[in-house]
Parts: structure tokens; sequence; C-alpha cells
């Protein structure tokens, strides 16, 4: 299993084996820049942002007790390492890749029955930016509950690990926020 060979790396890591630690980061930095460039507009400035997440996580992995995935511990290193980055340089707007008709799915919306149509390829543009604009405008905690869940796929328990908090606030987050999007789009959903 993925976690049995992480924690294998970890402990080499942490008897000073740096080619360990080498591996892990080949295993983890796409998805780790993946992550952040949800955050991060500039790819140079992401990249700079994702190397720094990996840097603090070799400084602390002597700390790694194991009480996560390593994925889960690196991931909410990643994301603190972001937020630093977007509240010091206010950076408001991040490059998002959203899925409408899964968050419309999510939000248990009917898809659009004509998207294949010029109308319906502009209603679903349209639609895409306004959820575009307000996961940009959501509280950083709003909005990094959402993509966890959305785009990263991961689930209520693993979100908690990452952010920090008890899964009953990760629920009233995503909540918050889909109720944001939805009050957007569902004037859109009927036209």
């Amino acid at each position: 299993m993925t976690d049995g060979v992480d924690n294998e790396l970890v402990k080499q890591v942490q008897k000073g084996d740096k080619e360990a630690f080498n591996l892990l980061v080949q295993k983890y930095q796409f998805r780790i820049i993946k992550l952040v460039t949800r955050y991060v507009q500039d790819p140079s400035e992401a990249m700079d942002v994702a190397q720094e997440a990996f840097i603090k996580a070799y400084r602390s992995l002597a700390n790694f007790r194991g009480d996560s995935a390593f994925y889960t511990w690196l991931y909410r290193i990643a994301i603190n390492t972001a937020k630093n980055y977007v509240i010091l340089y206010n950076k408001r707007r991040q490059a998002i890749e959203v899925d409408v008709i899964d968050l419309e799915q999510t939000l248990n919306r009917a898809s659009m029955s004509e998207c294949g149509t010029p109308e319906g390829l502009l209603i679903k543009d349209e639609i895409e930016d306004a959820v575009y604009q307000v996961i940009d405008h959501l509280p950083i905690e709003l909005r990094i509950a959402i993509l966890l869940r959305e785009m990263e796929g991961l689930s209520y328990e693993e979100i908690s690990g990452v952010m920090n908090c008890p899964i009953g606030t990760v629920r009233s987050r995503i909540y918050r926020a889909r109720e944001a999007i939805e009050l957007k789009i569902k004037p859109m959903l009927h036209l």
C-alpha cells in the first residue's frame, strides 16, 4: 500500500537518507504544484510556493509521527504555505479549473439539456464564469474546503486532516461554499 511505502521513506529520511526524501518529492511534486496553483495564479510563484512547502516538510519531517497519512500532512503544509502567500501578497485571483457539470451534480442540479447548441454553450460558459467568480471571492477557509472536496476529491476526514479542524467544521464550510455558488448560478439554470 502507498501509505506503507511513504512511511518507510519517511523513516529513512528521519535517519538522514536525503535520497528517500527526493523519492517523496518526485512522487508528490505534481500533485502539490497542482494544489498550490489553485491558490497562486502566477506559475513561477506557484512553483516557488510548492518548493517552499517541500522545504518546510523536509525541515519538519523529524517531528512527523504518522498520526495521519504522509500526503495528508504534506497537503496541509502546502495549503498553509499557499494561504500564507495569498495573505502576504494579497493575491486574490487564483487559477481554478472547475468542472461545472460535476459541481452542478454536487448541488443536485440537473445538467442543461441543450449544452451542444450555441446558446447552451454560451450559458455553460456564463455559469462557469459565475462559479469561478464565486469561488474566487469566498473566504479562504471556504475556498480551500470546496476545492479539496470538489477538485482534489478528498473525503471529509482527509479534508479535516489537511485543514486541521473538526469534520463538522469541514461540512459547514463546504455547505456554505456550495450555498454561495448555488445562489449565484440558480437563476442561470432556469433560463
